[in-house]
């Protein structure tokens, strides 16, 4: 009897029970997605059009880098302004596949008609024309290698970003770069990235990028508005994971860890703590997150080119998640979306322009200022950003009981509930 007891007092809460914000999150995120698949043209009624969901879509995928960011930035104190181009790299990775895939496709059917069937190195030169005609080329390039498998191509998604940010990181925590240095790295390591890819004989269709990823190969017959729901799905799935596994990381010693590393990181060091190594796992396991993200958010795009790994696509992934309110998973996830939003309705023609007279304000020009006078209020004036609005109702329904009387023995209750 008495092992019983011992043994269910060693029993673990289950992370959605210790943390039921999990719990919410989940809620919204399933009816969120159930009800645009039933006002969706693909699975419901058609009151959302197929361009809508795949922005949504897009949306959702923005939100999981955004968590990505938070939890290395928010969490672990550690700001990078690259981790786009670990998005990016996700996309280009299932995109080679998308690609080679969907021209192999066309180039078959235009063989097929051949007095004699074409050989396998015939096939093999009319995709690589196909697809390296543009920049004047017609031969697969070495980082083309691979491009016909859709299992390995699907490991380079996770692979290429984790392989990057393991050694840029190990490079950089070693030496023990920190603070405003590090973010200029990471920042050097974007713009470096990113001007290789414009170059044409980078493998990658220099400025032109990939495109034609909306279409999947095989399916030609199933519809765009199918198609988009498809991986609406895959990506509030992915965003619902990554929640979760944020969630766990953050939520055990190894969350008060890079807390504390955020917070004071010479005393961590100081207490025998690895914290290069804590740093490292952060880094690299958020750039496999960013990549995953990417790889779902291309193939909605329809197209990727190096435009998109800019370090400018990364300072505004910081921007949404400081806009959101940092160190809350939510909090980045709401930033991302709503600026997301916010930015296709502006930049989308949508929001009307302003005549003030003496000058007409176009919304598709000066929604940058917009974007970047919000951050700057939001630093100055409401530092926890829109998140911290939920801190504030959770404040105002919830009685701070911490340290009250609750029973008559007061100090083993004070010191039980001080535990939770």
């Amino acid at each position: 009897m008495s092992e019983s007891i011992l043994s269910a007092g060693h029993v673990r809460t289950p992370l959605a029970l210790r943390f039921p914000s999990v719990l919410v999150f989940l809620a919204v995120l399933g009816l969120f997605t159930l009800g645009v698949t039933i006002l969706s043209e693909g699975f419901g009624i058609g009151a959302i059009s197929t361009s809508f969901v795949k922005t949504l879509g897009k949306t959702l995928c923005l939100c999981l880098v955004a968590l990505a960011m938070d939890l290395v930035w928010g969490y672990c104190g550690i700001l990078s302004l690259g981790h786009m181009a670990f998005f990016g790299l996700g996309g280009y990775a299932i995109g080679m596949w998308l690609m080679y895939e969907r021209t192999r496709l066309i180039v078959v059917d235009s063989l097929a008609a051949s007095e004699l069937p074409p050989t396998a190195q015939e096939i093999s030169d009319g995709i690589a024309t196909q697809i390296f005609g543009v920049v004047g080329a017609s031969e697969f390039p070495p980082v083309w290698a691979f491009a016909h498998s859709l299992p390995i191509q699907l490991a380079f998604v996770v692979l290429v970003p984790g392989l990057l940010a393991l050694v840029f990181g190990w490079l950089a925590f070693r030496s023990r770069v920190t603070g405003v240095y590090l973010s200029i790295l990471t920042q050097a390591m974007t713009l470096a990235l990113s001007l290789y890819l414009f170059q044409n004989d980078s493998g990658l269709r220099g400025n032109n990028g990939l495109s034609g990823l909306q279409n999947l190969p095989g399916l030609d017959a199933v519809p765009q508005a199918t198609v988009s729901i498809w991986f609406f799905w895959g990506s509030a799935f992915a965003l619902g994971a990554g929640y979760i596994l944020c969630t766990w990381i953050v939520s055990g010693k190894f969350g008060s860890v890079i807390r504390a590393i955020r917070d004071d990181e010479a005393r961590v060091r100081f207490l025998g703590y690895p914290v290069e190594a804590f740093k490292l796992f952060v880094f690299t396991l958020t750039a496999i997150i960013a990549g995953i993200a990417g790889a779902l958010y291309y193939p909605q795009a329809g197209i990727i080119n190096p435009t998109e790994i800019a370090p400018i696509a990364s300072i505004y992934l910081a921007v949404w998640v400081a806009i959101g309110g940092r160190g809350r998973l939510y909090g980045a996830v709401i930033g991302a979306a709503f600026v997301s939003l916010l930015s296709t309705w502006f930049t989308g023609g949508q929001a009307p322009d302003i005549n003030l007279g003496f000058y007409r304000i176009q919304w598709v020009d000066w929604w940058t200022v917009l974007l970047g006078l919000s951050f700057v209020l939001v630093t100055l004036f409401a530092p926890k950003g829109i998140g911290g609005l939920v801190d504030i109702i959770i404040d105002r329904t919830t009685p701070n009981r911490h340290g009250a009387d609750l029973g008559p023995d007061q100090g083993a209750l004070r010191e039980r509930e001080a535990d939770k």
